[in-house]
């Protein structure tokens, strides 16, 4: 089955992409960059904060988690079917 997406991995890789800094992004939200290197190894993230983030990037995050589970859906769709 597909994995949940891993949210602090794509917005790394997102800021990686846009040539943007770490210390850039901690500076427009106005934490460290120790806690944007916590934030990169998290899994999920509170969704005020993954709003700012993809405010700031202009990337929508939030579309990853509909992709997936959409994705998800599919494949639980198709194994059921399977089983009748």
């Amino acid at each position: 089955m597909n994995e949940e997406p891993h949210i602090g991995k794509l917005i790394k890789a997102e800021l990686a992409q846009q040539g943007r800094s770490i210390t850039w992004l901690a500076t427009q939200l106005g934490y460290s960059r120790q806690y944007m290197y916590k934030l990169f190894r998290r899994k999920w993230i509170y969704t005020d904060l993954l709003l700012k983030i993809s405010d700031l990037l202009d990337y929508d995050f939030f579309r990853c988690y509909s992709e997936w589970r959409e994705q998800r859906d599919i494949i639980t769709t198709k194994s059921s079917s399977w089983k009748e």
